[in-house]
């Protein structure tokens, strides 16, 4: 067992990690065609599928945090997810430097809000993950995962949605069945205005609804923004500027590893022109006071 995380010895926090392969059967959670495709559009070469206790040696090189998930699809892919459980039981074994998010299939229905609840009261997660594209349903569709917003909400985790384009399924015939249309970060506002107390991260910048984005995250207090799956390099300038002065204190760092590294991501966002008072507020600040890993 590793010791307890010191944040203060920490250089970043990476808000946004996935988990591809599980350590106990070597099965991975995205289909081979889906996962190629996906290695092809961010020009990945070589090993992409690490271990969890691979994960945490890397991030433990660089005095970096990570939160790790997995993302449950299965309805719509026919692909088991790693377990929630196991990416829990992983950053049990690795606290000082895991932070444990869950992501549930929105059509498992009461089930998977009965799992939920327990990922939370018993393995310690901190939030999930939803990617609406890959698992086929509108975010603010009451019917379909409102009721895991009422946990989310009521045990104060947070609500990770990816939003924008997606590598996953990009170049493959009709982009692998997977739509869009369920990633605009405006149906998300639906969501932050029903339940106004949830703690909310849209994913990455969005593409092409980034000023969407950025209108959702001004207005209302508890939705957050991670830079994940974008060198900085290629950030819209609109997002650098709010990043820089509305959102300071709400555009957390996120990767997307291991489709894109936290060691290139932070080599571009050196030479990006953001304040130097704000630079901390991105990297570590802003994440730790969300993730309740600071006292606000």
């Amino acid at each position: 067992m590793s010791p307890a995380m010191d944040i203060g010895a920490l250089d970043a926090i990476d808000v946004h990690t996935h988990a591809e392969v599980s350590s106990r059967d070597g099965h991975a959670s995205l289909a081979d065609e889906l996962h190629d495709a996906s290695s092809a559009y961010f020009k990945i070469e070589g090993k992409r599928k690490p271990t969890l206790a691979e994960m945490a040696a890397y991030y433990r090189e660089r005095r970096m945090a990570a939160v790790v998930f997995t993302v449950d699809a299965e309805s719509a892919t026919g692909t088991a997810p790693v377990p929630n459980e196991e990416v829990a039981e992983a950053a049990a074994a690795n606290p000082d430097v895991f932070v444990p998010f869950a992501s549930i299939d929105p059509f498992r229905g009461k089930a998977g809000v009965r799992q939920a609840r327990r990922l939370v009261e018993e393995y310690g997660v901190k939030g999930f993950k939803f990617h609406p594209s890959l698992q086929g349903f509108f975010p603010n569709d009451p019917s379909v995962a409102y009721p895991l917003y009422e946990v989310i909400e009521g045990t104060g985790t947070v609500a990770l949605f990816h939003t924008g384009q997606t590598g996953i399924g990009a170049g493959v015939p009709g982009g692998g069945g997977i739509r869009l249309k369920y990633s605009n970060p405006l149906h998300v506002d639906d969501v932050a205005a029903d339940f106004p107390h949830l703690k909310i991260i849209l994913a990455h910048p969005s593409f092409p609804w980034q000023d969407e984005a950025l209108a959702v995250a001004t207005h209302k207090p508890g939705v957050h923004i991670d830079l994940s799956g974008w060198s900085p390099k290629y950030f819209p300038p609109q997002l650098v500027r709010y990043a820089n002065t509305l959102l300071k204190d709400k555009v957390l760092f996120g990767s997307d590893y291991p489709v894109l590294t936290p060691d290139r991501w932070l080599a571009d966002f050196a030479k990006l022109d953001i304040k130097e008072e704000v630079r901390p507020k991105i990297l570590k600040e802003n994440a730790a006071r969300l993730l309740g890993l600071t006292t606000p």
